[in-house]
């Protein structure tokens, strides 16, 4: 992973960014001025604008940076080890049954203490 830190921004990215959002909400907007026109044809518009936002971050240094960690993501996602059925469904039983055991655990604990508190209090026994 990259751990070196830029601090100078170009202009030149902070324009792209910028046009980027105007192009994203333009075109958000665009979808519901025409709502008159098909729906299959607004869905292809807004997809075409999307995409082309897209295209235009990934000319930016956040853009850039944004898809060097999904690659690096999708490389570690690789790497994990995933369990079995058989460990995930002994996991989840032991889960259950330890979830259960706490459960009557405090309970039972909290009905001594009921019972204790009514006697203190003279409310019966």
């Amino acid at each position: 992973m990259n751990t070196k830190v830029e601090t100078d921004v170009s202009v030149i990215d902070i324009v792209k960014q910028v046009s980027s959002v105007v192009l994203l909400v333009s075109g958000i907007g665009g979808f519901y001025y025409f709502s008159d026109v098909q729906l299959l044809y607004r869905v292809m518009g807004l997809l075409a604008v999307i995409a082309g936002v897209v295209a235009m971050m990934l000319t930016t240094d956040v853009g850039r940076s944004v898809w060097a960690f999904s690659i690096e993501s999708k490389l570690e996602v690789k790497k994990v080890v995933w369990p079995t059925r058989d460990e995930t469904m002994k996991t989840t039983g032991l889960v259950f049954a330890m979830v259960s055991l706490v459960g009557l655990v405090l309970w039972a604990l909290d009905s001594l203490l009921f019972l204790g508190v009514r006697l203190l209090t003279g409310q019966g026994g």
